[in-house]
């Protein structure tokens, strides 16, 4: 998969997404509308950016980006971790 569609942000109760080992260059903005999202696993992607409106997700407590080398570290990442999401890098 090289893209995720906008309409996955109408899936309103998804509490974990799992998109492991995918070709995913970047995520809809839509995702800000997941307010009962718990988890991401984006390990593996070829991600170069994510959106700020991960931030808005204030039930995640869990974001995985490790093996991902294309990403670099977005400035906000640090007020996910401020309110106890983990992030792996």
């Amino acid at each position: 998969m090289t893209t995720l569609p906008e309409c996955v942000g109408q899936m309103s109760g998804l509490r974990e997404l799992h998109l492991r080992n995918n070709r995913l260059t970047g995520l809809p903005v839509s995702m800000g509308s997941l307010r009962e999202l718990r988890q991401i696993d984006l390990r593996g992607n070829q991600l170069t950016s994510l959106p700020e409106c991960l931030t808005q997700l204030e039930k995640l407590d869990k974001l995985d980006l490790r093996w991902v080398t294309t990403l670099e570290e977005p400035p906000w990442m640090d007020s996910l971790r401020a309110r106890g999401c983990l992030v792996y890098l």
